[in-house]
C-alpha cells in the first residue's frame, strides 16, 4: 500500500496530471478514479483514451451501481465514479479491492466521519439489552449477540461488525468510512488542496495511513512546497467588501451554524437585506453572474429576487459549472462540528485538527468555483470578520 496526497492549489492541474498517468501508465495497470460529481466522471472517460474507462450502472441482477461495480472490479476493468458509491464500500467489495491490484485515484477529500441515524435512548436500549458493547481503550461499538438477524437495529449490526463505530459521549456513534479500503488498493492518489486541515488527514493520522505529499507543477508531480503557491497574486483578483453591510458578523462566531440556526426573525431579514444590498445594489449585478450561498436549512430565508437561483453549498468542490461568475458572497463562518474534533483530539492518538485551517480551505475552494480559476476578478461579501481575516492570514502564509 502506498498513499500519494496530491496537495496542490486549485488550477494547478491535478485532473490534468490524472489524466495525463492513466493515458501513459502500463496497459495492465488499472484504475480507479473516484470523483465528487458525475461530470467529471464524464470529463474522465473522454480523456482517457489510451484504455477505456467505464462507469457503473444499474443494469445488472440487483439493480444497483454497486453491484455493478463489483462486477466491473471483478473483470478488471478501469472505472470511473463517484464519492457516494464509492462510499458504500462492503467486505464483499474490499475483498475483491485486496484480490485486485488497482491504482485508486481520489479527486477530492471524502467525507470519512459522519453521524450514524440513533438517538441516545436508542443508543443505551442496544447497552442495556446487550446488542453491543464498547471498547474501553477504543470506544468502538462491538455488536454481540449472533443472534440478531433483523430488526430496526440492523445498520447499526452492520456497521459494528464492519469495525468501523464508535461511541463518543453518551448521546453518539460516529460512523468512519472503512480503513482497509485505503489498505486494499496496490497504490492510491489523493487530489486536493490544504490536505493538513481536511477531516481526511485526521483520519489518515487515526488509521496510521502513512502519506507523501506532493504537487503538480508544470504538468508533472513535484516535491511539496506551499511558497510556489502564488497566494498573494490571487488574493489581488479579490475585491472583497469592507463596508456598513459587514457588522452583523463582527462577532467571532457570528454567522456560524449553530448562530444562523438560532437567530430570530428580526436577524435573518437584516442578513438578507445585506445580502441583497450587495449584490442589488454596491454591485448591481445580474442573477447568471452571481453565486452564494449560506447554511442550506437557510437558503430560502435568505434568497432575493434576482438571485434566488444562483444559490450553491458552501462545501462544494470539483465542479466548473460556474467559472463564468463575478460575484459572490459567503454568508457562513465555518466551524467543524465539536463532535468530530472532540472525536480526534480526546482519542489516545490525540489528533489535532486545525479548524482554522479547515475554515479557509472550504471557502477557497468554494470561491475557485467562480471566474478567479481563470485568473479573472471577482467581487467577495464576507460578512464575517473570522473568515475575512483568515482568507487574509492565508494569502500571507500565515496558516
Amino acid at each position: 500500500m502506498k498513499i500519494t496526497v496530491i496537495d496542490s492549489i486549485m488550477g494547478s492541474g491535478k485532473t490534468t496530471w490524472a489524466i495525463k498517468y492513466m493515458n501513459e501508465a502500463p496497459a495492465d495497470q488499472k484504475f480507479i478514479y473516484i470523483t465528487p460529481f458525475l461530470g467529471e466522471v464524464e470529463r474522465v472517460k473522454k480523456g482517457v483514451n489510451a484504455r477505456k474507462i467505464v462507469e457503473p450502472n444499474k443494469r445488472n441482477g440487483e439493480g444497483t451501481k454497486l453491484r455493478s461495480l463489483k462486477e466491473m472490479i471483478a473483470s478488471g476493468y478501469d472505472i470511473a465514479s463517484t464519492h457516494a458509491l464509492f462510499r458504500a464500500a462492503d467486505d464483499e467489495l474490499i475483498t475483491l479491492l485486496e484480490e485486485s491490484e488497482y491504482t485508486l485515484i481520489l479527486d477530492e477529500v471524502m467525507s470519512v466521519v459522519e453521524r450514524a441515524e440513533i438517538n441516545k435512548a436508542d443508543i443505551q436500549a442496544l447497552l442495556d439489552s446487550g446488542l453491543i458493547r464498547v471498547e474501553e481503550s477504543t470506544s468502538r461499538v462491538v455488536w454481540v449477540d449472533s443472534g440478531y438477524e433483523s430488526g430496526r437495529f440492523q445498520d447499526i449490526k452492520m456497521l459494528s461488525n464492519a469495525g468501523n463505530l464508535y461511541k463518543f459521549g453518551d448521546n453518539l456513534l460516529l460512523w468512519t468510512f472503512p480503513p482497509r479500503v485505503f489498505a486494499a488498493f496496490q497504490e492510491s492518489f489523493v487530489m486536493t488542496y490544504l490536505f493538513e486541515a481536511q477531516i481526511q488527514r485526521c483520519y489518515f493520522d487515526l488509521f496510521s495511513l502513512e502519506y507523501t505529499k506532493k504537487s503538480v507543477r508544470n504538468g508533472e508531480l513535484v516535491q511539496y512546497d506551499s511558497l510556489l503557491e502564488n497566494r498573494q497574486e490571487i488574493y489581488k483578483l479579490i475585491d472583497i467588501y469592507e463596508g456598513p453591510l459587514n457588522e452583523i458578523g463582527e462577532k467571532r462566531i457570528a454567522l456560524s451554524s449553530t448562530r444562523l440556526k438560532n437567530y430570530g426573525s428580526g436577524v435573518i431579514k437584516q442578513i438578507k437585506n445585506n445580502l441583497y444590498n450587495y449584490i442589488r445594489n454596491h454591485i448591481d449585478a445580474k442573477g447568471d453572474e452571481v453565486i452564494w450561498t449560506t447554511l442550506k436549512s437557510r437558503k430560502d430565508a435568505l434568497k432575493g429576487k434576482g438571485f434566488a437561483k444562483s444559490f450553491i453549498e458552501w462545501n462544494i468542490r470539483a465542479t466548473n459549472e460556474y467559472g463564468d461568475r463575478s460575484t459572490l458572497a459567503f454568508i457562513y463562518n465555518r466551524f467543524i462540528r465539536p463532535e468530530e474534533k472532540a472525536f480526534f483530539e480526546t482519542r489516545p492518538e490525540k489528533i489535532t485538527v486545525d479548524e482554522n485551517l479547515l475554515a479557509v480551505s472550504d471557502l477557497l475552494q468554494w470561491i475557485w468555483r467562480s471566474r478567479i480559476r481563470n485568473g479573472q476578478p471577482i467581487n467577495l461579501y464576507l460578512p464575517s470578520s473570522r473568515m475575512r481575516s483568515l482568507l487574509k492570514a492565508w494569502a500571507n502564509y500565515e496558516i
